[in-house]
């Protein structure tokens, strides 16, 4: 064997192991992405829900941990952005889950409030 047979064997055999790593990192991919964007959808339920007012901090660290992902995702960093992802969904859940907590409780609130003032008008009337 020529010295330009084993470099060009030797290319060949590169060019294989780069397509063999391509191959190993291909199937993470496709989930990486779907993680991405099914938390991408989780902030944006959670920001419909009133997170950006009721729980600020959640919604906050689920946007930037979406922003990291997507990074990691161009990146194609697939491991760390499927880890990122899925922690931008758990914040963003918990920041809507916040969210739907606060309106519950201020409409208990008002109802009891209005309770209180229909009870008030009942014992006057009463009274009469």
């Amino acid at each position: 064997m020529n010295k330009h047979q084993t470099m060009t064997g030797l290319r060949l055999s590169c060019a294989a192991a780069v397509l063999a790593l391509t191959a190993c990192a291909s199937p993470d991919q496709a989930p990486a992405t779907a993680d991405v964007a099914v938390s991408r959808h989780a902030v944006e339920n959670a920001v419909s829900a009133g997170a950006a007012e009721l729980a600020p901090a959640e919604i906050s660290a689920a946007r930037d941990k979406m922003g990291r992902a997507n990074q990691a995702l161009a990146a194609r960093d697939y491991k760390l952005a499927r880890e990122l992802a899925v922690q931008a969904q758990a914040d963003a859940k918990l920041a809507q889950s916040k969210a739907v907590s606060a309106k519950a409780t201020a409409a208990s609130t008002q109802l009891n409030e209005d309770l209180r003032v229909l009870r008030e008008e009942v014992d006057r009337a009463n009274s009469q």
